[in-house]
């Protein structure tokens, strides 16, 4: 799974080096084993964003892209759209992804983080609550994808920002950026996040995986 991520986050287009950032010499082990760059971190970071900006302290790259390893299917084209959405804006120092959200059921669903924008895409709110609440009409409703683009020098600070009631509510990092008055450009994409997190994920996925296997072989 981790091979995956790695290789397909390696076609994006603006990325130009990947690092695998773990704590766990397991994972260590298992990047070294298809020739990733990896580095172990510090066991005490709270959040992916905090392991990050440990490992960004010693790059100098200016743009940094915080990829999950639990998504092998993801889409290089998303990173690029995220990473655009970011450099688009020099006034702009985080950027994200969303995608709209077909199916009904995810829309009460707490796993499923939405998110609700202002005319100029930058994010108002996350919740794992449906919002907007929709009391009279229609509404449309946006689901989180959890890829993260920063501006280094307001990714070095983030650990710092003080965490606020809103972040401790809903377990959601991103928050502590909106708590503290820091703005969050949205990119909406097609790319619809699937990370395995269970047995039943990954079976999922395997199955997903077998049909574009097969036509490669034919």
């Amino acid at each position: 799974m981790l091979q995956h991520v790695y290789e397909r986050a390696s076609q994006a287009r603006y990325v130009h080096k990947l690092v695998i950032a773990t704590d766990d010499r397991r994972i260590f082990d298992a990047a070294r084993s298809f020739g990733a760059q990896v580095r172990m971190t510090r066991t005490d970071h709270l959040s992916g964003t905090d392991r990050v900006a440990e490992i960004a302290s010693a790059e100098p790259a200016q743009v940094v892209v915080n990829i999950q390893g639990d998504e092998p299917l993801l889409d290089p084209a998303a990173i690029d759209a995220a990473v655009l959405a970011l450099t688009s804006d020099p006034d702009v120092p985080m950027a994200t992804l969303s995608k709209r959200i077909e199916h009904p059921a995810e829309i009460a669903d707490p796993n499923v983080v939405k998110v609700v924008t202002n005319r100029s895409g930058d994010a108002i709110y996350f919740s794992r609550c449906p919002i907007p609440y929709v009391r009279e009409g229609r509404a449309m409703h946006h689901k989180h994808i959890g890829l993260y683009v920063y501006r280094r020098d307001f990714l070095l600070g983030y650990p710092t920002l003080p965490v606020g009631p809103l972040e401790r509510a809903e377990c959601l990092e991103q928050l502590r950026a909106l708590e503290n008055g820091h703005r969050i450009r949205v990119a909406e994409t097609d790319y619809d996040s699937l990370g395995v997190d269970t047995p039943a994920d990954l079976e999922r996925v395997n199955s997903l995986f077998e049909p574009s296997l097969a036509l490669r072989t034919e």
